[in-house]
């Protein structure tokens, strides 16, 4: 699956002259191989979430909202609540995006930014159950791609991770088996803040947060979610081509350092 559509065979003069501006170190937006774009954050732009987040990077623009409510539990973990991740790309973020269902594309973005939450048990989930086996908090995180221009991972995973520290939920009580909602809100109970970085490998070269241009001429994608220890917690591959390993282990070095660049940028924001 490719979150970047194919190229046509116009775009070829184009994708040579990147690849070559590539190999000496250059890129069309005169960034370095391991910088990011801009990153603007914005934070409460949804009024009734329980939290919301905006994330610019460069033109990629995604909103996300959390919902917290009330559910029942999986029947294999009964003392847990619930972590749930929808992606739309909403059609006018794009002509590639057509209105309809989910499609693949769609899917794997939700599943990458679910994950990384998930395995970095980013949320305290035993501590959103109100009673083991019958009933549990569920959190709907919900992303909506506005403007696609490259790495629409990442800038989805930021706008979650904001959205999910911007979240409060109501104070409850139980009474009669039932939850009563209790003037007063609390925060989520965040315990890790995975930031999850995407390179691309265009020529030899790996590069990081491609933009739409290099999604179109990059031959393979790796993405690494790294937790505040700096552990790596999850990966997706992409791209039709594969990865030595030793590119696999200095991508996810690359993506260890920048991991802690975009978090500071995100605890910023949140505050």
């Amino acid at each position: 699956m490719s979150l970047t559509p194919q190229i046509s065979p116009m775009a070829r003069i184009e994708q040579r002259t990147i690849v070559d501006m590539i190999s000496r170190g250059k890129r069309i937006d005169e960034r370095s191989l391991t910088d990011y774009r801009d990153l603007k954050i914005e934070v409460g732009i949804i009024e009734k979430a329980n939290g919301s987040a905006q994330a610019f990077l460069g033109k990629t623009k995604v909103m996300v909202g959390v919902k917290v409510e009330t559910g029942d539990p999986f029947p294999d973990t009964p003392n847990e609540g619930i972590l749930t991740v929808n992606a739309e790309l909403v059609p006018l973020a794009s002509p590639l995006f057509e209105p309809g269902p989910p499609d693949e594309n769609s899917i794997e973005l939700a599943r990458v930014v679910d994950r990384g939450l998930r395995e970095s048990k980013a949320i305290d989930l035993e501590q959103l159950c109100v009673e083991a086996g019958k009933k549990v908090f569920v959190v709907f995180v919900d992303v909506y791609i506005l403007d696609h221009d490259g790495n629409l991972i990442d800038a989805s995973a930021i706008a979650s991770l904001t959205a999910l520290l911007n979240a409060r939920m109501s104070n409850y009580e139980i009474r009669d088996g039932e939850v009563v909602y209790k003037p007063g809100y609390k925060p989520l109970p965040i315990k890790n803040r995975p930031i999850t970085v995407t390179i691309a490998k265009i020529g030899s070269s790996l590069v990081v947060d491609p933009c739409l241009e290099e999604e179109q001429t990059m031959s393979a994608r790796l993405t690494a979610a790294i937790d505040e220890s700096g552990r790596v917690c999850a990966m997706q591959k992409g791209g039709m081509e594969g990865l030595t390993i030793e590119e696999v282990k200095a991508a996810v070095q690359i993506a260890s350092r920048k991991a802690n660049e975009i978090r500071e940028k995100i605890l910023e924001a949140a505050k």
